[in-house]
């Protein structure tokens, strides 16, 4: 059953997997309401404040002994005024090749970005879906490149892989190390 907003709301449904899951602050202060009412009323609040923002969203992954650790992020940027993020963090202990792992990431992304999507053009804010993937060959990553770029693009979002792909390879990163 989906979940419906307050009447106030400008969005009207959010993706009943996203309202589940629990999103902090990298304070660590937990997110109370869902998500996406969070993230209304951060654009609302930015918009208020005379800044012009961009969303990117990515996910990185960390293999620790048998468990994997995912970290999803939303990165608000604050036209040269800085930033903040919201995080969620999940653990699988489902093995995964290298391939997969990068694929799982990305449709954590995806999932994110898409939830996301008609709120952020509703406020006219830039979304851009980063993919903790390597350009160069030699790097294992590298194998997943194809997919996730067809796959991030065919969703019609803007795609940005290493080095440019700091949502997920900085961002996300920091969290699961």
């Amino acid at each position: 059953m989906p979940y419906f907003y307050k009447p106030q709301s400008k969005v009207s449904q959010s993706s009943p997997k996203l309202s589940f899951m629990t999103w902090r602050k990298f304070s660590g202060e937990i997110i109370q309401l869902p998500i996406i009412e969070e993230v209304e009323a951060a654009i609302e609040r930015e918009t208020l404040l005379g800044n012009k923002l961009k969303v990117c969203i990515g996910t990185d992954s960390q293999v620790k002994g048998t468990v994997t650790d995912f970290a999803t992020v939303i990165v608000f940027l604050r036209e040269a005024r800085g930033g903040f993020m919201f995080i969620h963090q999940e653990r699988t202990s489902q093995k995964m090749s290298i391939k997969e792992r990068m694929l799982s990431e990305v449709q954590k992304s995806i999932d994110t970005a898409y939830s996301l999507c008609d709120l952020l053009d509703l406020y006219d804010v830039d979304l851009e879906v980063h993919a903790d993937i390597n350009t160069n060959p030699m790097f294992k990553s590298n194998q997943a490149l194809h997919e996730a770029m067809g796959y991030i693009l065919s969703m019609g979002f803007v795609f940005k892989a290493k080095p440019e792909a700091f949502a997920s390879s900085y961002c996300a990163n920091k969290m699961v190390q």
